[in-house]
């Protein structure tokens, strides 16, 4: 099974027919059909490593400000009571805790309801342990690996930009460094420099600005850590918006539909 990362953006493009939303849909159409997905969201973030584990997970709404209709979006996938429970076996030593309570916050069903609209692929949601460092990260992307073999798809969704501070609402027009670090991590991805995507820090100022606060970057360690050295890897969305990157990727596999 191949492993996935997205640039989600805005939670509208969960709703609009939009270049975004397109290529969603085109990927789920053209992937082998996962058992189900592992979603590494930006926008689970917790002290410590979590692990939704419910029958029925909620849709969370985790945003403000947008049309009711984006809040009026349920969608209904099923959950994996016994993939987590395999996901927490594979990280024992990180002493992952098995959630009820999370769900599915926007950055797993705002990709998911494009590339799976009939909600019917079981979804799990790994949290981001936020005080961990980087290659901590990586390392449980890597632990995670065997689940491609059992027809896991892991998908991480967030954003290689992502500095909101630094955003212009007014026009998406694109910002020099935010170009410049798109490209010098689409260059690393390529060549499998991961070392290099681990120590961002060393990327130079352009990595500061970036990654501003981490949380939408570091779902791509984990895909990252979970691919093996000499896979090919495609790039979709290589948009920049302002201080968003919407650049997405996929590694390995099959990329035909079965």
């Amino acid at each position: 099974m191949p492993v996935v990362f997205l640039g989600h953006g805005s939670p509208m493009n969960a709703i609009e027919d939009n270049s975004f939303h397109r290529a969603w849909a085109e990927l789920g159409a053209r992937l082998p059909r996962p058992k189900a997905v592992l979603c590494v969201s930006a926008h689970w973030e917790t002290q410590g490593v979590g692990v939704t584990a419910m029958e029925r997970p909620r849709t969370i709404h985790d945003f403000r400000g947008f049309p009711q209709a984006l809040f009026d979006v349920r969608y209904s996938a099923p959950g994996d009571p016994a993939l987590a429970q395999r996901i927490a076996e594979l990280l024992t030593v990180y002493r992952p805790v098995l959630d009820t309570s999370w769900g599915l916050d926007h950055g797993s069903w705002g990709v998911l309801i494009a590339m799976y609209p009939q909600a019917d692929v079981p979804v799990v949601q790994l949290s981001l342990d936020m005080t961990k460092p980087a290659s901590y990260h990586y390392e449980v992307g890597q632990a995670l690996k065997p689940l491609r073999d059992e027809g896991v798809l892991i998908l991480g969704s967030g954003n290689i930009v992502h500095n909101l501070r630094l955003f212009d609402w007014r026009t998406p027009q694109q910002l020099d460094w935010a170009v410049r670090f798109d490209a010098t991590v689409k260059q690393r991805i390529a060549a499998a420099a991961h070392q290099d995507l681990i120590a961002f820090e060393r990327l130079g100022d352009d990595a500061t600005l970036a990654i501003n606060s981490g949380e939408h970057y570091l779902p791509l360690l984990y895909v990252l850590g979970a691919s093996d050295a000499g896979e090919p890897v495609s790039f979709i969305n290589e948009t920049v918006l302002s201080a968003i990157s919407m650049t997405s990727l996929v590694v390995g596999g099959s990329d035909h539909a079965s």
